[in-house]
Formats: C-alpha cells, structure tokens, sequence
C-alpha cells in the first residue's frame, strides 16, 4: 500500500485537478486543495473528507504561502505539490488580446513558480519531497492561435528541469495531458479560435486518465525520479 502523504494541489475546482482530488484520496493521501471557487472545493470535501479546502489565487503568492504554512502548522510536512492551476484562453496573436496573454502568463508561470517558491525551502529542510507540474502537449510542440499559451507551457517545462538538476532530494515530475475532457477551451473569446477547437478537441480523455498518471508517479520509490510524462489519446495525434 502506498504510504499515506500529504498532498497540495492547486486547481482542485473541475478537470484535471478534481480527478486528481478524487483519485489520491482514494489512495489514501490527505490532500490540501486550492482554488479560486471555494465553493467547489467545500463540496469535495464534505464528499470525500482527508481534505483541507483553501480559496487560493496561484498568481498571488502569499496564497501559496499560506498553503504551505497551513500544511506545516496542521500535519508538520508537505510530501507533494501538484501545480495543476492552469488557463488557456486561445487566440491569433494578432487578435491582440493583451489582458489574456497576461493573465496566461500570471497563471500557467507565475503560478507555478509561487508553488515552488512556498514549498521549496520546506521540502530542502526535510530532504524531500515531489512538485509535479501539469504542463501541456502545447509544451512540446506549437499550435496557431496559440503561441503565448504554448510558451506558458514550454516555460513549465523549462522551469521543472531546471529545478531537477538544482536538487538531489526533491523529485521533479512534469505531466503534459494532450487533449483532455475540461472546462479550459469554455474560455475562449476569439469566435474563430473557439470554433476551431471543439474539432480539435472532438476525441479528448478523461481527466482520470490524466489523475492515474499523477498518482502513479507520485508511488514511485523516493529514489525514482519520474522526470516527464506525455498522456495523450490513442487515437488522437494531440
């Protein structure tokens, strides 16, 4: 059985990040979840209990903070943290969407750097520890209309290597889901992006499949560092 840890997960409100809540507490972890709409986030977990339940903002990194100190005052250790807060509002460049580019930025980078920045020291202290970070197939490879989305996804892959090779305790582990069942492309503003993508993303996986792959890296050995994963449909080329 799998040793009982204790889990931080940004993005817990929908997609990815609430299949991933259900399937590591039903593993045994205890989680504690962040996300803007708490709201969500109490129904989880007066679901499922092993929950701690925070309204967190990932561009704001006194939230993270306060995750991690949460973590620390209430069970005395933060054994993973899965950045899986994410935004992916599409359009041409030269649709000119300067607030999206922004915020796709503030979330899908910043964000994940506000994760490692609360959790790093602690996971040091301790001489271990996991950040798994939910990077894209847009990490991997380019798309029209959606070049500053990639770069978001690209810069988590950046950032998850250059932390694996800055540390010899802390297992870093980057996910890229391809196409997968969320509420991401509901975002959309630009008509013609919006259109194009419900074909693109007419076969999609379930967030499940995406949770599985999370959990099974997180129980793997301490001495086994699963660096990257792609998890993408069989029968799609994304």
């Amino acid at each position: 059985m799998t040793k009982r840890k204790i889990i931080l997960l940004t993005g817990a409100s929908s997609g990815i990040g609430e299949a991933t809540v259900r399937r590591l507490v039903q593993e045994g972890h205890h989680l504690i979840i962040g996300a803007r709409r708490l709201a969500k986030l109490q129904r989880l977990q007066e679901e499922l209990g092993n929950i701690d339940a925070l309204q967190v903002d990932v561009t704001e990194a006194g939230d993270l903070q306060q995750m991690a100190d949460f973590a620390l005052s209430n069970y005395g250790r933060i054994d993973v943290l899965i950045n899986n807060a994410g935004v992916m509002p599409l359009s041409p460049l030269a649709a000119r969407k300067l607030d999206e580019w922004r915020q796709t930025l503030d979330v899908n980078v910043h964000g994940v750097l506000n994760g490692i920045a609360a959790v790093l020291p602690v996971m040091e202290q301790q001489g271990g520890g996991q950040i798994i970070n939910v990077a894209s197939i847009g990490a991997h490879t380019v798309f029209p209309s959606s070049a500053v989305y990639c770069a978001s996804k690209f810069a988590v892959r950046a950032i998850s290597d250059g932390l694996r090779q800055e540390t010899e305790t802390i297992r870093v582990t980057v996910i890229s889901p391809g196409v997968v069942e969320s509420e991401l492309a509901d975002h959309i503003t630009d008509d013609d992006t919006k259109t194009a993508m419900q074909e693109f993303r007419r076969i999609a996986l379930p967030a499940d499949a995406i949770a599985k792959a999370i959990a099974w890296a997180i129980a793997q050995p301490d001495g086994v560092d699963v660096s990257e994963m792609i998890v993408r449909p069989t029968q799609s080329p994304y």
